[in-house]
């Protein structure tokens, strides 16, 4: 999925223009905060107004979302599982005094590896250390009767050992180096040249290595694939039995197909059966109610090939999805209009469909921090010959919204003379950009004969994400805008440009420690787009300046900044479509992967002040069925009070199916 994740916003979460009613008031959206994080609620506005059967596939897709969720944190790492099992134990049994800091410090510990899904920090990949020391925890778990694996001690206390989840340094072993649980055994040269050798080059390729592990078994390079019978299997098959339940209750023949070929790429592994199972998937435009489910993205892969599990349940926002389709029905326009190359462009843009969808249930790599925006499938001749769907979730982005009101974020990034114009078009320019992004930034452009949709290799993520940022922000200023009626006035973008390269540049930092490098993909992304803008800037379009001992983004030319994003998209568009490793490598290395110390510094002093998480997470809302006196379903309620822990304690009980062996 080439997605947005909401770490985008360090603006977007900050947005002031939110207006609540009463119901949106008595909504209690925070549940908990600790280290850098804050845990939100959602809101499923419309779900009570779906039929019974709409309803009843919801429940049967989230709980096949649920059945599959630990298999992330298995691939986040080897150890991750034995080590959560053992914190949960103990946090449970605890006889001691649940006031002292040991003990709060493994509550703070425990909650930042169920955000995370493992031991390393969910957006920085760095370690996180635990706060209490290695012998009170062997002794607490002595008293408590908590057994564990001793391999974990290591791995949970030593800051030494499987440091980093993903390396992307240049120049190292991004295999050896990174703590993911992809390979086993394999450098990165082995496994390069394991996917050079058995690399697919039809007209329709399979994606090998999309659900696989690499290992060495006596002395050669092998994949154990992710199926039923398989790895993984013990999840995939709850996954399934629940999948089938979903498919009884299926909309229409399209969306049973679409259920049933997921089925059996679980069951069996086959590359061509998720093939078919893509097509399908994006063929169905008439359901109501969707669901992304399985092996999707491949940002948890140093080389970007295997893909992390996830899922999302959904339904589309029938008044949203207007704004949307819009966008779609004009990807040609967008396309033939791009500032980039001929040779690059697509001449028929196929069947890009677009909606608003609201979230019903988060899982895997979409949960607790998940995306706003989502365009799939991945595969570069499926959307070429059958299209991609591209999506926006209106109700995730409301809950950021309604907890941005007062933070003052706003009051100490920005100039004076941009934030009236920031608030009054905050939301509606950041769902634009969004759908932008989605709708038609990935799906445009084309990859020439003979190149691959990996020629990139660990360079791909960042530049693809840096590709649909730019096709955006180049549009949004383009009086296509509002001749479509989707901004009110030719100004109205101005405030979302200044918001991007304040965040690119400037307060998108204060979520990396000093000293450290940028190493996420959509971190790298958005200062690569910034920091290359500010370079190459040749009228002084843009600038950092100083006031009062701070660092300032001010914009002077708001239409040369356009012609700048042009430039740079012309460019990315080229390295895409040609597969220039050497030239993606060269943007990435010079303008995304270090910081301005000074810059760093003062940011974070000045965020300190204002008290605020800079990551958000969410609770799933609780699905219950209502039951008459015959056992069959007459309603689903929905339930809003979970808490954060009781919500992961629940989850580990009840579909931890990798650790009940």
């Amino acid at each position: 999925m080439k997605k947005i994740i909401l770490a985008t916003m360090m603006f977007g979460m900050f947005l002031a223009s939110c207006t609540k009613n009463s119901q949106q008031e008595a909504f209690k959206y925070s549940v908990d905060t600790f280290y850098d994080v804050e845990i939100l609620r959602y809101k499923v506005p419309g779900f009570e107004q779906l039929s019974l059967q709409q309803k009843k596939l919801c429940y049967y897709l989230s709980e096949a979302a649920l059945s599959g969720m630990d298999i992330l944190f298995d691939q986040n790492g080897a150890y991750n599982l034995r080590i959560r099992t053992a914190l949960e134990g103990l946090y449970v049994n605890y006889q001691g005094d649940k006031k002292a800091e040991e003990f709060l410090a493994l509550e703070r510990y425990l909650k930042r590896v169920w955000f995370s899904n493992g031991i390393h920090h969910h957006y920085g990949a760095d370690k996180f250390l635990p706060e209490f020391s290695q012998e009170w925890f062997v002794a607490a778990c002595e008293q408590c009767g908590v057994t564990y694996d001793e391999a974990i001690l290591p791995v949970m206390f030593d800051p030494t050992v499987l440091a980093k989840k993903i390396n992307q340094t240049a120049g190292e072993d991004l295999i050896l180096t990174s703590a993911c649980n992809y390979y086993e055994g394999v450098t990165q040269k082995e496994a390069q040249a394991y996917y050079d050798a058995h690399k697919d080059k039809s007209a329709q390729p399979l994606w090998i290595g999309l659900n696989s592990k690499l290992v060495k078994k006596d002395g050669k390079v092998v994949e154990e694939t992710y199926k039923v019978g398989g790895l993984y299997g013990e999840a995939l098959e709850k996954v399934n039995f629940w999948l089938e339940k979903a498919k009884e209750v299926a909309e229409n023949d399209q969306q049973k197909t679409v259920i049933q070929k997921l089925i059996d790429f679980n069951a069996t592994g086959d590359l061509k059966t998720f093939n078919e199972y893509c097509i399908a998937w994006v063929q169905d435009l008439d359901s109501r109610v969707d669901f992304v489910n399985g092996f999707t993205e491949t940002y948890g892969d140093p080389l970007g090939v295997t893909a992390a599990w996830e899922s999302m349940v959904n339904f589309k926002d029938l008044e949203a999805t207007q704004r949307a389709q819009l966008i779609a029905e004009n990807a040609q326009w967008f396309e033939d209009n791009s500032p980039t190359d001929k040779r690059f462009k697509k001449e028929n843009v196929t069947g890009v469909s677009a909606k608003v969808i609201t979230a019903v249930i988060l899982s895997g790599d979409c949960y607790p921090a998940t995306p706003i925006g989502i365009n799939l499938p991945n595969a570069n001749w499926i959307r070429k010959e059958y299209g991609s769907k591209s999506v926006t979730i209106d109700n995730i982005t409301d809950a950021y919204n309604a907890v941005a009101n007062e933070s003052g974020f706003a009051e100490e990034f920005m100039l004076p003379e941009i934030i009236d114009a920031y608030k009054k078009n905050g939301t509606r320019c950041s769902s634009l950009h969004t759908d932008l992004h989605e709708c038609a930034g990935h799906g445009s452009g084309k990859l020439l004969d003979g190149v691959s949709k990996d020629a990139l290799k660990e360079y791909s993520a960042t530049i693809e994400e840096t590709r649909a940022d730019l096709f955006g922000l180049y549009f949004m200023a383009d009086k296509k805008m509002i001749e479509l009626g989707l901004l009110e006035t030719p100004d109205d973008y101005k405030s979302y440009y200044y918001q991007q390269m304040m965040n690119g540049l400037l307060t998108q930092l204060v979520r990396i420690e000093p000293g450290k490098d940028l190493e996420q993909s959509h971190m790298r992304n958005r200062q690569l787009i910034a920091l290359w803008v500010l370079k190459n800037a040749k009228n002084n379009e843009v600038e950092v300046i100083q006031q009062d001992g701070n660092y300032f983004v001010k914009i002077n030319d708001y239409e040369g900044l356009q012609k700048l994003y042009g430039e740079l998209l012309a460019t990315i568009q080229r390295i895409t479509s040609e597969g220039d490793y050497q030239a993606a490598k060269d943007l990435v290395e010079e303008y995304a992967v270090k910081i301005n110390p000074e810059w760093h510094k003062n940011i974070l002093e000045r965020y300190a002040h204002l008290n605020l998480a800079p990551y958000k997470g969410f609770v799933n809302p609780v699905y219950t069925p209502v039951l008459d006196k015959n056992g069959e379903i007459t309603d689903i309620q929905v339930d809003y009070t979970e808490g954060y822990v009781e919500q992961h304690l629940r989850y580990s009980k009840d579909y931890s199916f990798l650790t009940k062996k």
